[in-house]
């Protein structure tokens, strides 16, 4: 489908506690294509904790060694930024170690020819740098709104990039008009999801992890990244309103949770092998998303969300554009009050047949077809691109 081109491919951290749509549209790339996937750590200014000093230390040694290999098509290079684009001198030091690393790990590929695929903004300088034959940008977020980065440098490497790019892919709805306004060459590209994967929820046969196997009652049941965009305080009210159920939070924790660590009945496991999700959603009686509403959360996509419809559960949520495409099938809420009515409703009174139309709304939203379509459009453009260079005499 993509002819003899490689696929050099600018993701967020590989070795993230959580699986991203990064790592799920990567993963599958190399399936069709050669594809170097380059973790470009550096958007968020590091924090002088031990996990930072140890992650920047690793990006550091990894980014001197050889690209591994990941699997046959499959390869992994770091190319760290130094965060600190306001110092002078440090964005040019960072384009051109950057551009010398990449051009470096390229060879891994053993192609002539290639696409360079962005899925974060910041190493945007080197797209259309690289000799590659198209350039995509696959936005998945509103990268300026994240806690902890430089939102004007942020933004300004988002735009750059997407008026650059050849072709852009959206996946939150909100952000669609503003990308078109940009760059005309720009397509609506939601999540797709891991269907066989979450539907292992349903499965009698699926075991429920040892710290689940023996709660009792009701369980209230989150999994995914424990940040700042979470609404701990509403979360804590709604376990100290119903303190005979179980609010069971899966997933790193990378905020003050004290609020929840006090409360008995809010249990807090950590990251967990993404094969295991659905194990520890086999436990839920209900999910939840919810998160606070910020500039983040009202332009986001969140990947969650069909997860949770894949396991059949019930889910109550707050809004945004994403989420009310799917207002058929999720209790969607505004307020305490309204949320814990929510989750009574849904604990209680879940109609027969509900779950299996939840699974039913994203069975056919799998990461392959969403890649397959994705690719449909990249090879499109790789025709016109060829066919014009034909035109005018250049190499094809």
């Amino acid at each position: 489908m993509l002819g003899d081109d490689g696929i050099v491919y600018f993701g967020n951290d590989w070795h993230a506690e959580n699986r991203t749509s990064s790592h799920h549209l990567a993963t599958r790339l190399a399936g069709v294509a050669p594809l170097l996937y380059v973790d470009s750590p550096g958007m968020r200014a590091p924090q002088a904790s031990g996990r930072d000093v140890r992650r920047a230390l690793r990006k550091l040694g990894a980014a001197l060694r050889p690209p591994a290999r990941l699997g046959p098509n499959f390869w992994l290079c770091t190319v760290p930024q130094l965060p600190f684009r306001r110092v002078p001198g440090v964005d040019l030091l960072n384009r051109v170690f950057g551009r010398w690393a990449v051009r470096r790990a390229m060879r891994a590929l053993g192609t002539a020819r290639y696409i360079s695929w962005f899925v974060v903004p910041h190493p945007g300088f080197l797209a259309q740098r690289l000799g590659e034959d198209l350039c995509v940008y696959y936005c998945i977020d509103d990268y300026a709104a994240h806690p902890g980065v430089d939102a004007a440098v942020i933004g300004a490497r988002d735009d750059a990039l997407t008026r650059c790019a050849d072709l852009v892919f959206v996946a939150p709805p909100a952000l669609l008009a503003s990308k078109q306004a940009v760059n005309a060459h720009t397509l609506f590209s939601p999540h797709g999801v891991d269907v066989a994967l979450f539907a292992r929820a349903m499965d009698p046969a699926t075991p429920l992890p040892e710290a689940a196997a023996s709660l009792q009652g009701t369980v209230v049941g989150y999994f995914g990244s424990i940040h700042e965009w979470i609404d701990l305080e509403l979360v804590a009210w709604l376990a100290r309103m119903r303190p005979q159920w179980t609010f069971l939070l899966v997933g790193h924790v990378a905020t003050d949770v004290s609020v929840l660590r006090a409360l008995p009945n809010v249990m807090l496991v950590g990251a967990q092998p993404y094969q295991d999700l659905p194990a520890w959603a086999k436990a839920f009686d209900v999910a939840i998303i919810p998160y606070k509403h910020n500039r983040q959360v009202e332009n986001a996509n969140p990947l969650k969300l069909r997860e949770y419809l894949a396991t059949g559960k019930p889910i109550v949520s707050v809004s945004n554009a994403e989420i009310e495409r799917f207002s058929q099938w999720v209790q969607i809420v505004e307020g305490k009050e309204m949320f814990l009515a929510a989750l009574e409703k849904a604990v209680h009174e879940d109609p027969p047949g509900a779950a299996a139309a939840r699974m039913a709304a994203v069975a056919g939203q799998t990461w392959d077809n969403r890649v397959h379509e994705v690719l449909g459009h990249v090879s499109m453009a790789l025709a016109a691109r060829n066919g014009h260079r034909a035109m005018e005499g250049e190499p094809g």
